[in-house]
């Protein structure tokens, strides 16, 4: 019985847009923003601490622990800046509550290495979702972001989340054989909600 859903994702790619509806058409509970904020707390949050630490922070740890956190909905970042803690902590509390939420179940948790750290687990089924170059840019700017903006992070973010993955985990990103399913969503969010569901269907019935 598959409980869990992952979604991890190339930046710009809709998928936390389409992460919600699906999580809508199950009836389980979606772990995207819920994850940074719960990262971000664990590790104590303090806008103000920035400053006083920043020079303590390796600025490469740093831009990678900000790719591995950016947030929901793909084109915002909302997790608040942070003091730092060594990147095992770090890894640790992201593990710790990608644990917590798959043991609760009835659960569609968006990148943050779920699909990593989920890997051996029978009862969950890991989705890949990408988009060309232009599309991640159109989405981007349809998201409020300028064409430069947009073309920047479609180029930068993605180049950070794999290192940062291939850095605390071992796995050149996105390392095609950790997914059940990988699909382009430029076929459309519609399309791609009910593609996922087959598949898990597919694979419940199996």
């Amino acid at each position: 019985m598959i409980r869990i859903l992952t979604i991890e994702r190339e930046y710009g790619s809709g998928a936390g847009e389409i992460a919600r509806k699906l999580a809508e058409r199950l009836g389980w509970k979606l772990w995207d923003q819920l994850l940074t904020d719960g990262i971000a707390r664990h590790m104590d949050c303090d806008p103000g601490e920035i400053e006083k630490h920043a020079e303590r922070i390796d600025p490469l740890y740093y831009r990678l622990l900000k790719a591995f956190l950016r947030g929901s909905f793909e084109g915002n970042f909302n997790a608040p800046e942070m003091k730092m803690a060594d990147a095992d902590g770090i890894r640790r509390v992201a593990e710790q509550l990608v644990m917590a939420a798959a043991d609760e179940g009835n659960a569609v948790i968006v990148g943050r290495g779920s699909a990593y750290y989920l890997r051996n687990r029978p009862d969950s089924f890991h989705v890949f979702i990408y988009a060309p170059f232009e599309e991640r840019v159109r989405r981007l700017q349809k998201e409020g972001k300028s064409e430069h903006e947009a073309i920047k992070l479609a180029e930068t973010v993605d180049r950070d989340r794999a290192e940062f993955i291939k850095q605390y985990f071992g796995i050149e990103w996105p390392a095609r054989h950790f997914f059940h399913l990988m699909i382009n969503s430029a076929m459309g969010d519609t399309t791609v909600v009910q593609t996922v569901l087959d598949g898990l269907s597919a694979i419940q019935n199996h």
